[in-house]
C-alpha cells in the first residue's frame, strides 16, 4: 500500500497499507503535466498502511463510462485473475503484470490491499522517477481527468487532500506520501486496461489512474501501484460501477510456488473458507476487528485491532504485544542451542544454530505458532500464523524475525499482518458482503467452483 518494498538482496520493512503509507494531499491543479514540475525530496525508508479513512463507494463519473468494447456493461460480473510475481525474501514484493493503453504496453504494479489508489511512473514529463522495469508511461493529453470530477474528489479524500479546484476543467493533482516517506507526485488520467478473466477472455475497461511524475524513495522493481482498497478511487470501485467485477478482492501469496490476485466474486472458493465480519474498528482499512493473540498457548494479549496490508512485507505488532512476544520467544531460546546472530539491517532480530538453517520450516521444533482469535463461543475464529509464517532463513542460514514493532512507524495500537504472515494462505476481502476470510492453500492453483482456474 505505500513505501515499498525492498530491492533485491535488502529488505524493506513495511511496504503497503499499514506499513502506514501515509496519504497526504495537495493543493489541486499545482503543476501542467505537460509542462511544469515540481521539486521535493524525501528520503527511502519501510512503508506502511494509509493512515487516513478510505472513501465510500459510489457511482462511477464520466471519466469511467467506459467499459468492456467502449461500451457500458450491463450483464453478469465476472472476475479478473492475474498471476503474481515475487517473494517476501529476499526481493520483498509481490506484484502484478498488466497492459495498459492503446496500444496495450506491459507494466508491473505493486499489490496493495492498503491504498485506494493506482499510480504509473509517468513521463509527463517526469522530473523524479526511479528506474523502472518498463518505459515510462505517456499520458494522452486528452484522456486528463478534470478538477471538478467526482473521481477527482475522491481521490482527494483518500490522500486526505483539503484543496479544492481553482478552475473546474483544471486537471486533477494528487500527492501521495508513504509512512516510510516514500512518495508519488502527479496527476488522474484515465487508459484502457486489458484485464483477463476468469472465462480466458479480455475485459477493456477505461480506468482512472495516477500519472507520476515526481517519485522518491522508490524501489527499481516496479512501475507503480495497484491500490486495491475499497475507496472510491480505487480500481475494485471503478470496476464494480462499470458492471464488470464485484468489489472482492483475494490473493494467495506463495513462499515457493505461484501466486494468484483476483478481482470479483467468481473464484472465491464455496466452502472451506473461515470468515469474520469485515471491522470499522481501524476506519476503511480492511480489517478483521478485535482479536486475542496467542503464541501458543500463552496469552500475548486480548483485543488487539488487526489489519490485513499486502503491500507490507513484514508484520508489525503493537508495542505492548510486540515486546510480549520478544520476551516469550528468547525465554524458549534459551533452552536450546540457538545464539543471536543479527544479518539483516530491516530485520534486526536474528539467531543462528550450529549448522546453517536450510529451509524456514525447520524453525517449528524452536517456535511456537502465533494464534489471532476472534469472537467468542460458537462465533470463534482462528488464523494460525507458523514459524515460517512471521521468520526468514537468510542466505547465511540464520532465522530472522518478520515481526517487528509498530510503533517505531507511528502505528501505535494498530497491528499490520504483512505478507510474510499471509504466506500460502488464501485471504479475501469482500466488500459486497462485509466480510474477511481466509484458508490454508497451497497457492500453485486457484480453485473455483472445484475446477482448475489456473494451472
Amino acid at each position: 500500500m505505500d513505501g515499498r518494498k525492498g530491492q533485491k538482496g535488502k529488505l524493506f520493512v513495511l511496504s503497503g497499507l499499514m506499513a502506514a503509507v501515509l496519504l497526504v494531499g495537495i493543493p489541486s491543479c499545482s503543476a501542467d503535466v505537460f509542462g511544469g514540475t515540481r521539486a521535493a525530496t524525501s528520503p527511502r525508508k519501510p512503508r506502511a498502511l494509509p493512515l487516513s479513512s478510505f472513501s465510500v463507494p459510489a457511482s462511477s463519473s464520466a471519466s469511467t463510462s467506459k467499459s468492456i468494447g467502449g461500451k457500458r456493461r450491463q450483464s453478469s460480473f465476472s472476475s479478473v485473475v492475474f498471476r503474481v510475481q515475487g517473494n517476501v525474501y529476499p526481493l520483498g514484493i509481490y506484484y502484478v503484470s498488466i497492459n495498459i493503453g492503446n496500444p496495450p504496453k506491459p507494466y508491473f504494479l505493486d499489490v496493495d490491499t492498503g491504498s485506494d489508489v493506482t499510480w504509473l511512473q509517468c513521463d509527463a514529463p517526469c522530473s523524479s522517477c526511479s528506474k523502472s522495469p518498463h518505459p515510462l508511461y505517456r499520458p494522452v493529453k486528452n484522456r486528463l481527468v478534470p478538477c471538478n470530477d467526482r473521481l477527482c474528489q475522491a481521490v482527494h479524500e483518500s490522500t486526505q487532500h483539503e484543496g479544492g479546484c481553482e478552475m473546474p476543467h483544471d486537471q486533477c493533482d494528487y500527492d501521495i506520501e508513504y509512512q516510510d516517506n516514500g512518495s508519488s507526485i502527479g496527476v488522474l488520467v484515465t487508459d484502457t486496461f486489458a484485464l483477463p478473466l476468469s472465462n480466458k477472455t479480455l475485459a477493456y475497461p477505461s480506468l482512472a489512474f495516477g500519472c507520476g511524475y515526481d517519485q522518491h524513495g522508490w524501489p527499481s522493481n516496479t512501475d507503480g501501484v495497484l491500490g486495491l482498497g475499497s475507496g472510491e478511487i480505487g480500481i475494485l470501485s471503478q470496476l464494480r460501477d462499470l458492471g464488470v467485477c464485484r468489489s472482492v478482492v483475494g490473493h494467495c501469496l506463495s513462499r515457493n510456488s505461484q501466486s494468484f490476485l483476483f478481482i470479483g466474486d467468481n473464484v472465491v472458493p464455496p466452502r472451506g473458507m473461515t470468515w469474520v465480519p469485515m471491522s470499522s474498528v481501524a476506519a476503511k482499512y480492511y480489517s478483521p476487528g478485535l482479536a486475542t493473540v496467542f503464541a501458543g498457548k500463552q496469552k500475548l494479549a486480548d483485543k488487539q485491532t488487526l489489519v490485513f496490508d499486502s503491500g507490507s512485507s513484514y508484520t508489525y505488532f503493537s508495542k505492548q504485544m510486540y515486546q510480549s512476544l520478544l520476551s516469550l520467544i528468547r525465554s524458549d531460546i534459551s533452552k536450546t542451542s540457538l545464539k543471536e546472530a543479527p544479518e539483516e539491517k530491516a530485520l534486526p532480530l536474528c539467531w543462528k544454530d550450529a549448522k546453517p538453517f536450510s529451509s524456514v520450516l525447520e524453525l517449528r521444533k524452536y517456535f511456537r505458532s502465533i494464534i489471532l482469535s476472534f469472537g467468542k463461543g460458537k462465533a470463534m475464529a482462528q488464523m494460525v500464523i507458523p514459524p515460517e509464517n512471521y521468520f526468514i532463513v537468510t542466505e547465511k542460514g540464520r532465522a530472522c524475525l518478520g515481526i517487528l514493532n509498530g510503533s517505531d512507524l507511528g502505528l501505535e495500537d494498530l497491528n499490520l499482518i504483512g505478507d510474510i504472515s499471509m504466506q500460502d494462505t488464501m485471504i479475501v476481502y469482500d466488500n459486497e458482503n462485509k466480510r474477511i476470510g481466509w484458508a490454508a492453500a497451497g497457492c500453485d492453483r486457484l480453485i473455483m467452483s472445484g475446477n482448475s482456474l489456473l494451472s
